[in-house]
């Protein structure tokens, strides 16, 4: 099982880019957001995310954890492929999706390529109803802290909290990523980009 290349970038395509590592070439499909942070002849490491058929074995790399669980969060889905996911990514980032997932907003989503209103529509029900569950699960006092205080912010870190759940966070993970910030004058998704930076 693959979790990440560290190689040079021999090649880019649309929406490809070939990993040379140790001579050995590997053609990883990826997103918009992440070919903007390789270069060509650069040394770089992606995160893999591999699809298995019967027919195919493709490769699915990211320059972010983030952007891997967020890959990994869309094919969930039901009825969503990893080409699908990919067209996402490549519409929006993690982040954004997942402010998309939890205002409603599918016009984010249908920006992508061949993703049509329906399939937007099921992915923020289908994410939105994760992360209910998974907090509903939860025991109080495993939940991020501030979920339920009244103090100026903790709306927008509640609502960032649960964006980051959609992004595939666990609550410890958040809590340590949210530890000692202040977000009484952050707005949401100031708070999920901090969050986010921490988590890297």
């Amino acid at each position: 099982m693959f979790y990440h290349l560290n190689g040079i970038v021999s090649d880019i395509d649309l929406n490809l880019a070939v990993i040379d590592c140790s001579g050995v070439g590997y053609a990883v499909n990826t997103t918009t957001n992440t070919l903007s942070r390789i270069k060509l002849n650069e040394k770089t490491k992606l995160y893999i995310s591999e699809c298995i058929k019967e027919d195919s074995f493709d490769l699915y790399g990211f320059a972010t954890l983030s952007e891997k669980r967020c890959f990994e969060m869309l094919i969930s889905v039901s009825g969503i492929g990893p080409k699908a996911a990919q067209a996402i990514l490549c519409a929006v980032t993690p982040e954004g999706l997942a402010m998309a997932v939890m205002n409603g907003d599918d016009k984010a989503i249908t920006a992508a390529q061949g993703v049509g209103k329906k399939i937007a529509q099921r992915v923020i029900l289908e994410l939105k109803d994760k992360v209910s569950k998974e907090m509903g699960g939860s025991a109080a006092s495993e939940l991020p802290a501030m979920m339920t205080q009244t103090a100026a912010g903790s709306k927008n870190k509640s609502d960032a909290i649960a964006a980051l759940m959609v992004l595939g966070y666990g609550t410890t993970e958040i809590n340590a990523a949210l530890k000692g910030m202040d977000v009484s004058d952050m707005e949401t998704d100031q708070i999920v980009k901090a969050a986010l930076k921490n988590l890297m």
